[in-house]
């Protein structure tokens, strides 16, 4: 398994707006081959009251099939967001590959 994590800074005045859009976003995430769960955290983040900070996760079967979404459907993805909410919004992404379980 991959956790494929977004991470975004909203603005506040856009919260609810972005978040019903959000919620919607990560249904058809989990729509792509490989995507099997998505949790969304909010993050404490003291730095910039004016934005609120969400961090989803998306775990993915594995690189072949984030590979395949990032290469045939990420650019599409991430513009809706930009063409709905503009700069009203950042966003970065990372790849964590997990080394152990600890239970």
């Amino acid at each position: 398994m991959v956790i494929y994590e977004v991470n975004l800074d909203v603005d506040r005045e856009i919260e609810q707006v972005y978040a019903d859009w959000l919620g919607e976003h990560i249904q058809q995430m989990l729509g792509f081959a490989g995507f099997v769960e998505a949790v969304w955290y909010e993050r404490e983040d003291d730095s910039d009251s004016q934005r609120v900070a969400w961090t989803v996760h998306y775990q993915v079967t594995g690189m072949p099939e984030l590979q395949s979404y990032l290469q045939q459907h990420a650019a599409r993805m991430r513009a809706h967001g930009v063409e709905r909410f503009g700069g009203g919004f950042q966003a970065s992404r990372r790849i964590l590959h997990s080394l152990r379980r600890f239970a």
